[in-house]
């Protein structure tokens, strides 16, 4: 674990999104020095001081607040944007020419800063300069990969398109853009009308359409090629139709899609053209199939004949097939696996273009850091929120394990993903027993002969290939005519099959391994998916019988209980989120998410629509449904529009059909689209909020002269509530606005807790603007110490507005640390328990620190190498500043075993004061980089002095005999109970560090002497 706090007006941070959990040091094995830090050579996306356009609210002489108000775009015409984005233009010149180097993207309206190749050294200086909050690498990350539209209710004539005016008023007026891997424009979902020719419409100065401009939702191209549209909000929408290749003319958008770009200057500086795959393009024609499935999800077009394969799947649609779509290629396909993918300076930049031409949703299914939210992405999709786009993201495919989400800022809705229907298919094996498995074969397979693939090895090739079922790694002497059994893993499904073709096969069975989701695949073969149970008894009646045989049938044929959907699927990422200390909720909210049919490019499948698996295609449906929300309430914030649909929220169900409330997998629960458009309460979210949460984690985004309030995660006003760590009764506070006239009784039930709130009921009015703060005090009963309670917090009245729970309490509340002198032998430590009863005591230490001083001039940095062994449970990094009225900051990075190369920031610690200080738990044993730097002397002074110790403790360091007394202590819940920390026979003049740990908790109490 990490802890360290960090200055608001920057972050001195060179690897950002790194680990969360590193090393520590123990003794310092080079002299103070002033080298430079060991930047590799590469690419990085630099963020600076200013606040990008999208955020600015003034307090720059001379400069006017260029953030839109409530139901406003961002103005990038007025006279105040102009001379915002000229002043912001002119500082990234003036950085980048003070390093010699050129931009490849410059970012202003939802970041404000620029992406550019450095060497080392450059890199070195620039995170130095005056005006530079962070220097980010960039990097490489990945997509996170019959009608849905039935399912949420959409369809029919009580169904919400109804309700809205028909399918083409779904979303009608709404932009959504989707950063992707581009899109396949012929695809019968991005079919539309030509553009029709226009002229600039006049705006008010303020980015609105006046009575001259054209009717709302109807797009044109102007001369200059500019696509212009009056948004369902009274702005204007200004996209473009990027030609590239494969892609040579602007009449290949239309009034479906009406923007069209790609942005690939990292991919293309990355990979050579040689080694590009086979069906990319250099434009924002989609090659791999992945962008154009999320844009059709989120707004493709309704009633589109689909078929995969041949097979005939009926019509599909978008979850708003009204609105319009703007298309941000940053995704790129090559054939090496290690390389290609979505880089961040082009993501930051699609997203930064997204904003300026006007979208209002934006779709993101790609991947995130799990570990932090000081990230470009991040940060860029904060201004974007800022600016009142609504961002949905994907949570990843690294279910089923714990604390496996990304994108885990409040302002960005984080999806995750469920199976939605009953693809299913049964295997009969000749001795009459039957097991289900995932498939879409609608046929079956009379009985034909059963072979496992280990039994189907050709000469040559690794045993293993054979079991997983290799391309090219089965006889087909043994495989012809048959039905194979092969193991999941390592190679995608669906080469499995084909590699079972191949070979002459006939059908196969796939089979888990160990507990994981059913994946319903279009394969090369009739296929059945079956778990890691009916995978084992499978293979032991194979193994056993002579002559084994085995049919597939279509659907559920076993005659048990039909499977309970929807269900979390299996690869969906699941909370707690580690980048908030688990304070924050996430994910969000879940949606469709399993073999979703749509759009795909034909590429080497020949197949215009796919069935594909992913939190990569839920996030699309929460996109487009947010689409239809916006164009009924235009001028709804993101936060609204985000409560709307998780206080709206229903229970998924778990394998026996009853509900599975885990919050961690489910967030507030399915989307519900039926309830969504009148949550009656709504918790909206404000500037406050999103920067006080930013500083919170280090981060300081205020304006000029503006710092925000440190907040933290549990106390956002956000529909959904958790605390990490709670030892003792702990209040939150939720305000909602009441958007309709009515009364609602205020309930929460968390088991093993008791919960209290401060009103009986909410009551609104029927102007909408009535807002009630609720004060919620949960006090621990039985709840299991140091394991998460679940349970909801529900609001009953015109409608049900509920939001989830998650509580850990800890056995006690124990101060971090405690400072005592040599001489006293003792200090006194104060808890507060958690629970009655015996509360055990640990120690461990004291070690010695290892101190060196050194004189650096301001902006100066002084660096040293330090190694840490093995064992060790707290290293602490500790700068003194000579003179409190300086201002030093500290940053720890972690090295590779051979020392010549940053790999992680271990910690850091930027704050405002002349001290730091970062402490690490539990870290693994190497070598730490830890540079001290002179951010600013003292008034007066012209040097900084300073005094740097690092400690380890190990159990090996006992000086002192270091203990407690006593070493237990009987505790009540609620109540104070103190015992001292203990040494003798120590140094005066040194500093000797330890902690004691509590059974039950999840920090100790650090403990310095001297």
């Amino acid at each position: 674990m990490t802890t360290h706090t960090t200055r608001g007006r920057r972050v001195v941070a060179v690897l950002a999104g790194a680990a969360t959990a590193a090393a520590g040091a123990v003794a310092v094995t080079a002299p103070a020095t002033a080298e430079p830090l060991p930047y590799t050579d590469g690419s990085y996306v630099v963020l600076l001081d200013d606040p990008a356009l999208a955020s600015y609210t003034g307090g720059i002489p001379g400069l006017e607040a260029t953030r839109p108000g409530a139901g406003e775009s961002v103005d990038l015409t007025g006279a105040a944007a102009k001379e915002y984005a000229g002043y912001l233009a002119d500082t990234q010149a003036d950085l980048l020419a003070a390093v010699d180097a050129e931009a490849t993207y410059t970012y202003q309206v939802a970041f404000n800063g620029f992406a550019a190749e450095l060497d080392g050294a450059r890199a070195t200086k620039l995170a130095g300069l005056p005006g530079v909050r962070a220097v980010l690498p960039d990097e490489e990350r990945s997509l996170d990969t019959v009608q849905t539209p039935d399912i949420l209710g959409l369809t029919g004539d009580d169904g919400v398109w109804a309700d809205l005016g028909g399918t083409d008023a779904a979303g009608e007026g709404v932009v959504v853009g989707v950063v992707d891997s581009g899109v396949w424009p012929e695809n019968p979902s991005f079919a539309g009308a030509s553009l029709r020719q226009g002229k600039a419409p006049l705006t008010d100065g303020k980015g609105r359409a006046v009575s001259r401009n054209p009717l709302m939702g109807k797009p044109f191209i102007t001369p200059a090629g500019e696509v212009v549209m009056r948004k369902a909000d009274g702005t204007l929408f200004r996209g473009a139709c990027q030609t590239g290749e494969a892609w040579d003319s602007a009449t290949l958008c239309n009034d479906k899609l009406i923007t069209a770009r790609y942005f690939a200057d990292s991919f293309l500086r990355t990979v050579p053209a040689a080694n590009r795959a086979e069906f990319e393009f250099i434009s924002a024609r989609d090659g791999d199939g992945h962008g154009s499935h999320t844009a059709s999800t989120a707004a493709g077009n309704d009633g589109v004949p689909m078929s995969i394969d041949g097979q005939d799947l009926g019509e599909g649609s978008g979850m708003a097939p009204g609105a319009k779509l703007a298309v941000y290629k940053v995704c790129w396909e090559d054939d090496d696996p290690d390389t290609g993918g979505c880089y961040t300076a082009d993501s930051v930049k699609a997203i930064d273009q997204a904003v300026k031409d006007g979208v209002d949703v934006l779709n993101f299914s790609i991947s995130g850091s799990t570990t932090t939210v000081v990230d470009a992405v991040e940060l860029a999709f904060y201004n974007a929120a800022n600016a009142g786009v609504f961002v949905a993201a994907s949570a990843g495919n690294s279910g089923p394990g714990a604390s496996t989400v990304a994108h885990n800022s409040p302002w960005v809705t984080t999806v995750a993903a469920t199976t939605f229907k009953r693809d299913e298919a049964t295997v009969l094996l000749g001795d009459g027993t039957r097991h289900k498995g995932a498939s879409v074969t609608r046929t079956g397979l009379p009985s034909s002969p059963l072979v496992l693939s280990t039994a189907a090895l050709l000469a040559g090739r690794p045993a293993e290939e054979a079991r997983l079922c290799y391309p090219g790694a089965l006889d087909p002497a043994v495989v012809t005519g048959t039905v194979v059994v092969c193991d999941r893993g390592v190679t995608d499904r669906v080469s499995k099959s084909a590699a079972v073709r191949a070979a002459g096969g006939i059908g196969m069975v796939l089979t888990n391994t160990a507990p994981g989701s059913l994946d319903p695949d279009f394969h090369a073969v009739p296929t059945v998916h079956v778990d890691e149970v009916a995978g084992a008894a499978i293979k032991a009646y194979v193994r056993s019988t002579a002559g084994a045989t085995a049919a597939l049938e279509a659907g559920d044929t076993t005659g048990g209980t039909p499977t309970p959907v929807p269900q979390a699927a299996g690869f969906s990422s699941r909370g707690p989120a580690l980048s908030s200390g688990s304070d924050l909720l996430k994910p969000d909210i879940t949606a469709p998410g399993v073999a979703v049919v749509a759009a795909y490019a034909p590429g080497a499948t020949g197949n215009s629509f796919n069935a594909i698996s992913g939190t990569s295609m839920s996030s699309p449906h929460v996109a487009g449904l947010a689409a239809l929300v916006l164009g009924e309430n235009p001028l709804w914030h993101p936060s609204v529009v985000k409560s709307a649909m998780m206080t709206t929220a229903v229970d998924i169900l778990g394998a026996d059909g009853a509900p599975a409330t885990d919050p961690f997998a489910q967030g507030a629960g399915f989307v519900n689209p039926s309830s969504m458009f009148s949550p009656g309460l709504v918790l909206p979210a404000d500037e406050d909020d999103w920067g006080g949460f930013y500083a919170g984690q280090g981060l300081q985004l205020g304006d000029t002269g503006e710092e925000f309030e440190p907040v933290e995660p549990s106390d956002l006003n956000y529909p959904s509530v958790a605390i990490g760590q709670q030892a003792g009764p702990q209040t939150v506070t939720r305000t909602f606005q009441a958007l309709q006239a009515g009364t609602w009784t205020v309930d929460a039930d968390v088991p093993g807790y008791e919960v209290s709130s401060s009103v009986a009921t909410v009551t609104g009015n029927a102007g909408g603007k009535r807002t009630t703060s609720v004060d919620f005090t949960f006090t621990r009963t039985d709840a299991d110490l140091a394991q998460f309670a679940t349970g909801f917090i529900t609001l009953t009245g015109p409608t049900t507005v509920r939001m989830p729970v998650a509580l850990r309490p800890v056995s006690v509340a124990a101060p971090a640390e405690v400072e005592a002198a040599v001489a006293d032998g003792s200090v006194e430590i104060t808890v507060t328990a958690g629970f009655d009863g015996e509360l055990d005591l640990t120690s461990q230490g004291l070690a010695e620190g290892v101190t060196r001083t050194g004189t650096i001039a301001a902006t100066v940095r002084s660096a040293s190498v330090s190694e840490v062994p093995a064992g060790t449970s707290l290293a602490r990094f500790d700068l003194d500043s000579a003179d409190d009225a300086g201002d030093f900051d500290l940053v720890v990075y972690r090295m590779n075993d051979a020392g010549t190369a940053l790999v992680a920031v271990a910690g850091q610690s930027a704050t405002g004061a002349a001290d730091e200080r970062v402490d690490l738990l539990d870290p693994a044993p190497g070598l730490y980089y830890s540079v001290v730097e002179n951010y600013a002397n003292a008034p007066g002074a012209t040097t900084g002095a300073f005094s740097f110790t690092t400690y380890a403790v190990t159990p090996s360091t006992t000086l002192g005999g270091f203990t407690t007394e006593p070493g237990s202590l009987t505790v009540t819940a609620g109540e104070d109970a103190t015992y001292d920390a203990v040494w003798s026979g120590l140094e005066p003049g040194s500093r000797y560090l330890g902690w004691v740990a509590y059974e039950g908790a999840l920090a100790p109490t650090v403990v310095t002497v001297g």
